[in-house]
């Protein structure tokens, strides 16, 4: 693929999405709620489509494929689990959705805080996600910079790849806060699905058709049909990957602060079954890819470069690849830049607010368009390892922000939860999450995302017993999801 024709479209895909991002603004992005929730009228379909592109970043297709590649068929079950966890947001998001419009919560953090009645329980889940957040945005500015890379036989270097992406999500994430990034993603996700359904087609057709295509992996590739086929996913591997993304919907803030954003509960259910839809036939063209990659180049020295490598191939119009290559980079861009405005609410809203008891609405918006480019240089310098796999260190992340689950499931479903529990839980399991990770330490062959799921429940059920919950709160806020509830069925 030429660098000429490279440049040319993402020359093409900035002009659209600068004139789509200035046309999403809507009287001026001067609150909190605004600024960072698109005054929660986002519509069905624009939250679907943004709720999928967010999700299905430079995983997806550079990542999932790239697992695929080195794992074979078990990279497919392992994306399934995630979308059995998506059966969470059908429980988890109608109570996002409706304590969200009540008690006017801009992020999951600050409705933690109120619900267990203790600041700090805001300010310690806020600071964990920006722990985890800010290496899996850098996830994604690899995944870009790779990308970038491989399709032009590195005539455009990573860093340069990476460096374009950081602006492209600062640029967005500044015209028009999360209103410019769901609209940008609208198109973005349109793109994707399309042109990667296409790519799919094509490329089986190139292989010699579905029999030809499966009788290829058959003949070269028979254990990358199996589980463990070559070893890859071991079981506990398996169940360590899988495990995190489980609960990826309520556990990473990006994608929980989404449930607050649509206009009504219908609209919400149009998200979740829209995402469903995509997110399907996504995963399946990022598994076809990662089965071809396999084929056609059996001797990549990084299975991240799979993708890149496919687009490339002379099997992909260079046109075509090119509108590929861009729709990535688009995904991958709208996720940091979700990401950034996530990180930026939290720390504005729940720790900056908080510890300085600064409640004007204007003074934490400002505060937290300061800390943005702070966040991205942050997520820079960390895409400048370059470690890998992509897909695993996406997981690696959200095996961090799982520490946070018993105490959201506790927030709707259990009323002698306490501040300490949480503060325990989530403080404790961060820490040990985080040494399992650097150390590379599996415990009983068991990955960090499971002692940290693990950790944090015990801790937050024991804590919880032993000290006093808040039981005004507890009774007013549960009781008023469950009656919404039963009236709204």
């Amino acid at each position: 693929m030429s660098t000429t024709l490279v440049w040319s479209m993402i020359i093409i895909y900035v002009a659209f999405a600068l004139v789509i991002a200035y046309l999403s603004r809507n009287g001026k992005q001067d609150s909190m709620t605004g600024y960072f929730l698109g005054d929660r009228k986002l519509n069905g379909f624009v939250s679907a489509l943004s709720y999928s592109a967010t999700t299905y970043s430079a995983f997806m297709l550079v990542g999932l494929a790239g697992l695929t590649y080195n794992g074979g068929i078990g990279a497919y079950g392992f994306e399934i689990i995630y979308f059995m966890g998506v059966s969470l947001v059908a429980i988890f998001g109608p109570r996002f959705w409706l304590v969200g419009k009540k008690y006017g919560y801009v992020t999951p953090s600050e409705m933690l805080g109120d619900r267990y009645q203790n600041k700090w329980v805001a300010i310690v889940t806020a600071i964990s996600s920006c722990l985890f957040l800010i290496p899996y945005s850098a996830v994604q500015l690899t995944g870009i910079g790779y990308l970038l890379q491989g399709v032009t036989n590195n005539a455009v270097s990573y860093t340069t790849g990476v460096i374009i992406a950081t602006v492209l999500a600062l640029v967005f994430s500044y015209i028009a806060g999360i209103r410019s990034v769901a609209w940008t993603d609208s198109l973005q996700a349109l793109v994707m699905i399309i042109t990667a359904t296409i790519v799919v087609i094509l490329i089986i057709n190139g292989l010699g058709g579905i029999t030809g295509f499966f009788d290829r992996i058959e003949t070269n590739h028979a254990e990358d049909l199996t589980v463990p086929g070559n070893g890859y996913f071991s079981f506990w591997t398996f169940l360590g990957l899988t495990i995190p993304w489980f609960f990826f919907s309520i556990s990473n803030p990006q994608v929980s602060q989404r449930l607050f954003m649509p206009a009504s509960l219908k609209s919400l259910r149009h998200m979740l079954m829209g995402f469903l839809i995509f997110g399907l036939i996504y995963t399946i063209v990022s598994v076809v890819w990662g089965f071809s990659a396999a084929i056609l180049f059996p001797d990549l020295e990084n299975a991240d470069l799979a993708t890149p490598m496919l687009l490339s191939s002379d099997l992909v119009p260079p046109v075509l690849g090119a509108i590929v290559m861009v729709g990535i980079m688009a995904a991958a861009i709208s996720t940091i830049d979700s990401i950034l405005l996530t990180l930026s609410s939290l720390f504005s809203r729940d720790v900056y607010g908080n510890m300085k008891k600064q409640t004007d609405d204007k003074k934490q918006l400002k505060v937290g368009k300061i800390v943005i480019p702070i966040i991205a240089i942050l997520a820079f310098l960390f895409a400048q390892l370059q470690l890998d796999l992509i897909a695993v260190l996406s997981v690696a992340s959200s095996a961090g922000l799982i520490v946070v689950v018993p105490a959201i499931i506790g927030t709707f479903f259990w009323k002698k939860g306490t501040a300490a529990g949480v503060i325990s839980s989530v403080s404790i399991g961060s820490l040990a999450v985080i040494i399992l990770e650097f150390f590379t330490i599996t415990p009983l062959g068991l990955k960090s995302g499971i002692w940290g799921l693990l950790l944090s429940a015990i801790l937050y059920i024991g804590v919880s017993a032993v000290t006093k919950p808040p039981a005004e709160k507890a009774e007013e806020f549960i009781g008023y999801v469950t009656a919404k509830l039963k009236s709204n069925k």
